[in-house]
């Protein structure tokens, strides 16, 4: 696998090699010992799936404080623009955002440490979205930022009259009122 680091500290994108013949491919999606070597720990502990239509958004989510959560995410059906915002006070790249398209044609994976708000906007069809996390999920702690925040600045590239979003999800609070890591 190739892991490349994005602009963003501590986000990386991996490609994983695919062999392909007439039979179809094969592939690794995650080798711990790989990984450790070039990301670091981290002990995954929950894997998690969806299934959406064209034109949903879910997002920006994050659990808050020592339930905060680290993902390794993937499509493994259709298309998504991946996104995740660094919400690290003392991170150089506090408040910056990684976009990047995931498929099931490119196959590449997304790794996003503690301290992100995380979400996807579905832009095939369908989706199937699956993701590893360090942190089992704490419905106590959860947290979202609107997916329309300015300072933000995410350009989706669906219009938000065309998006399908939880109710949740739109009463999101603004970056500036969301619960940050130190």
């Amino acid at each position: 696998m190739e892991y490349i680091k994005t602009d963003v500290e501590g986000v990386y994108v991996i490609r994983p090699r695919v062999f392909e013949d007439a039979r179809g491919y094969f592939m690794e999606t995650f080798k711990m010992k790989e990984f450790e070597e070039q990301i670091g720990a981290v002990n995954f502990v929950q894997d998690n799936e969806s299934k959406s239509s064209r034109g949903v958004l879910r997002g920006l989510h994050y659990q808050r404080g020592a339930c905060s959560q680290a993902k390794l995410v993937r499509v493994i059906k259709g298309r998504v623009l991946d996104v995740a915002v660094d919400l690290r006070r003392s991170s150089p790249t506090f408040g910056k955002q990684v976009m990047v398209e995931l498929s099931d044609e490119n196959k590449q994976q997304l790794f996003i440490p503690r301290g992100f708000a995380h979400g996807f906007l579905v832009l095939s069809e369908e989706a199937i979205f699956t993701y590893k996390c360090d942190n089992e999920y704490a419905p106590q702690s959860e947290a979202s930022i609107r997916f329309d925040d300015p300072t933000v600045g995410i350009e989706w590239p669906i219009a938000p009259e065309e998006m399908k979003l939880s109710p949740k999800d739109l009463k999101a609070l603004s970056f500036e009122e969301a619960e940050k890591f130190d």
